[in-house]
């Protein structure tokens, strides 16, 4: 079973970061080597693209988030000197899935890209009527290029000032998916739309949502960043789940309600995103959320059921647990569940089937 590398860091914002720099100083160093060779041959399929442009558009977006959330901004720089790289290049390869659509969707509107892709996530949010404990419970699988496997941690971070936080995510970057000890929790699935343009990183968004002390503060957080590239964020606490479609051109929201659950995969739902859709769905997404939509019709989920939920292969490669060996270019590298009543979250390194699992425990709150 994947072992989940987990590393606890403690201070202010610089001092965060720069533990994490230090602690996994190599193995960032191979991570972004790894992310800049993926990303050439992502642009070699498309045909456009390029190193040159991506770098200018990691810069511009350096600046804006430096301006948007100074803390984080700070934190990760601190990781960046802790590894002795270069911050705005580690900024682009950790927020690639952005920097590249700034790229290659930068105009208003366009016919899609005919390069059906299968890339992304799937997430699910569950509503008291739907489990044991008459709470929420909501997580999702991270999926995208099998390589990234190697790279996954979980990082407990102990700020200075703050709420205790933990994160998933990979070595040298900030967080993907995670809770805070007050029971907030965060998480997202790719889309792509035209009108991409250098902005806010994805995971930075993500790394300041999750230092906020509840839904309310968080989507007003999302809703109102300058965003690079489009995705969803789902936020969750003990009283509120939902999850916004957000991207350049506008943000759309859909909340878990009283029996009904939320789940999401990686094609466009807002019909004004999907008249903006970059690339063509593909059979993988669909099928994964028609799938979803069959498992979560049903009552009594505790952690184990949805990670259950999460192993399912019944539809073999297109199916919500992801393997590299299906090749399709995407697999599940890690998997993350919380119950924010509770202040209770998890997490494993790889499918839910092939990771270790383990349970991410806060020291206060």
């Amino acid at each position: 079973m994947l072992e989940l590398p987990t590393l606890e860091v403690h201070g202010a914002p610089r001092a965060l970061g720069r533990g994490q720099g230090e602690a996994f100083r190599e193995k960032i160093r191979e991570f972004v080597g790894m992310r800049l060779e993926a990303v050439r041959a992502y642009f070699a399929e498309r045909g456009q693209g390029g190193a040159e442009r991506l770098m200018d558009v990691g810069r511009e977006s350096f600046a804006i988030y430096r301006a948007w959330d100074p803390d984080g901004f700070e934190e990760h720089v601190g990781i960046a000197e802790g590894a002795n790289l270069d911050a705005t290049e580690l900024f682009t390869v950790a927020n690639m899935t952005d920097m590249r659509d700034a790229v290659l969707l930068s105009a208003p509107r366009g016919e899609p890209l005919r390069k059906v892709v299968d890339e992304g996530c799937t997430s699910v949010l569950l509503p008291g009527s739907h489990t044991k404990s008459a709470q929420p419970l909501v997580g999702q699988t991270w999926d995208l290029n099998p390589p990234d496997v190697d790279f996954v941690i979980g990082v407990h971070r102990r700020p200075a000032e703050g709420p205790e936080t933990w994160g998933v995510t990979c070595v040298g970057c900030l967080t993907l998916m995670g809770m805070n000890e007050h029971g907030l929790v965060v998480g997202t699935t790719n889309i792509k739309t035209f009108g991409s343009r250098p902005g806010v990183g994805y995971l930075c968004i993500l790394h300041r949502a999750v230092r906020a002390r509840d839904v309310e503060e968080a989507t007003a957080l999302v809703q109102g960043a300058p965003h690079a590239g489009a995705h969803t964020y789902w936020l969750a606490d003990e009283v509120r789940q939902l999850e916004w479609e957000a991207s350049p051109n506008g943000a759309f929201l859909r909340e878990v309600a009283p029996e009904r659950p939320l789940w999401r995969t990686n094609h466009c739902l807002a019909p004004a995103h999907r008249a903006l859709e970059g690339e063509v769905p593909g059979e993988s997404s669909r099928k994964r959320f028609e799938s979803v939509a069959r498992l979560v019709d049903e009552r009594g989920f505790d952690e184990l059921r949805l990670r259950a939920l999460f192993a399912d292969r019944s539809e073999g490669v297109l199916s919500v647990n992801r393997y590299a060996e299906d090749g399709q270019g995407t697999a599940t590298n890690a998997v993350f569940i919380a119950s924010p009543s509770e202040r209770r979250a998890w997490a494993c390194r790889g499918p839910a089937d092939r990771g270790a699992w383990v349970e991410l425990r806060f020291e206060r709150g």
